[in-house]
């Protein structure tokens, strides 16, 4: 009886070490940073990113039990799906859900203005590469208020979006009328995944509300603020297009954080900054702290030569945290950038080129085939 009970407890202790050792592993690699050789990227996040069946031990339990038995539903504007709607399909999504529930898009345009509320977590927009579905409206601030003008808001936990383009085709903010602020997607559920997306409009195109977020092969198109929020994301291999403004005055990025105890953060790494507008600024101060860096990043003529401002706020220079890391193109000369933006060593870039800063080895999954 003695043997058998020591064998059996050795069974338990190799189990155990041997789970112990695949989370060391996973954890490990996700802590392998990002490379700076842009053609290693892609083989990286293959390598560091592995499919659900090999990283079970390291991932959050429910979103394992939701991935073990997905759902699929088609939405096709022709009749042929289940739905004709996105409201119809995000309706039919029972509160509560706890599995992964695939919402396959046919391509074609969806002028609908969406929500994915709280209550439904594990959501998946899935579309073709080769031909995108649109998900389009035209909410302004004025009619809805800034945040809530968003095309598609998502406050679901564990979203993921495939190959679906988002707009918001409110006119063109002229510098004079009021409330035209017009978001794109308003994403402010923890733990999303955002692949071969593109996102397009002018003022506030992009709000990255709260949660950890990953944007990876996307486009973004905005004038002013067009990135803006409290979010905690890594964007990745992403082109970041600016407009030209009627205001003449275009920003990327306005990030809010108001203390050194939140854990908001902006990071960019092997992005491409381009567009026709003229002096764009990659980032100002929306509140007191926020924390913004461009790494690897290619940043084209149509970058300011101070790179950054604080935009009437003077104080915020000595709060904010604006850096930037090896990046190249004729928009990376230091030479004219402020004194509050940090050019970045290899130590105090690290925690940015990691996937581990957004807990990806807890819920980041490979691209959904």
């Amino acid at each position: 009886m003695l043997k058998k009970i020591t064998y059996m407890a050795a069974i338990q202790y190799a189990s155990m070490a041997i789970i112990i050792l695949l989370a060391k592993t996973t954890t490990s690699s996700n802590s392998q940073p990002i490379p700076s050789d842009k053609s290693k990227v892609e083989s990286w996040f293959q390598n560091t990113i592995k499919p659900l069946a090999v990283r079970k031990s390291t991932l959050n339990s429910s979103l394992t039990a939701a991935e073990a038995k997905p759902i699929i539903i088609k939405v096709r504007k022709d009749g042929s799906g289940k739905f004709k709607t996105l409201t119809e399909a995000i309706a039919s999504i029972p509160t509560g859900n706890f599995q992964r529930l695939i919402i396959d898009i046919g391509p074609g345009k969806y002028v609908e203005k969406l929500t994915i509320d709280r209550s439904k977590p594990f959501v998946t927009l899935r579309g073709s590469p080769g031909n995108k579905p649109i998900l389009s409206f035209d909410g302004t601030a004025k009619k809805f208020g800034t945040v809530y003008s968003a095309t598609l808001q998502v406050f679901g936990d564990f979203f993921v979006a495939s190959n679906i383009v988002f707009e918001n085709t409110a006119p063109k903010p002229d510098g004079k009328m009021e409330g035209a602020q017009a978001v794109a997607l308003r994403i402010g559920g923890d733990k999303a995944a955002f692949y071969n997306c593109r996102f397009l409009g002018f003022q506030d195109t992009v709000c990255d509300d709260q949660g950890r977020h990953f944007f990876k092969d996307c486009y973004i198109q905005g004038t002013v603020d067009f990135i803006f929020g409290s979010g905690k994301s890594l964007y990745l291999n992403t082109v970041l297009n600016v407009v030209e403004s009627h205001a003449r005055v275009t920003v990327i990025t306005a990030g809010a954080r108001d203390s050194p105890n939140q854990d908001q953060v902006y990071s960019f790494v092997h992005c491409k900054v381009q567009g026709d507008a003229k002096g764009s600024f990659l980032g100002r101060p929306w509140t007191h702290m926020p924390r913004v860096v461009f790494a690897y990043t290619e940043l084209g003529s149509n970058v300011h030569p101070e790179g950054w401002s604080t935009f009437n706020h003077p104080e915020r220079a000595q709060t904010v945290s604006f850096g930037e890391y090896k990046c190249s193109g004729p928009g990376s000369n230091f030479k004219g950038r402020p004194k509050f933006v940090k050019k970045l060593t290899d130590s105090q870039a690290q925690p940015y080129l990691s996937l581990q800063f957004i807990d990806a080895s807890t819920w980041l999954l490979p691209h959904p085939k």
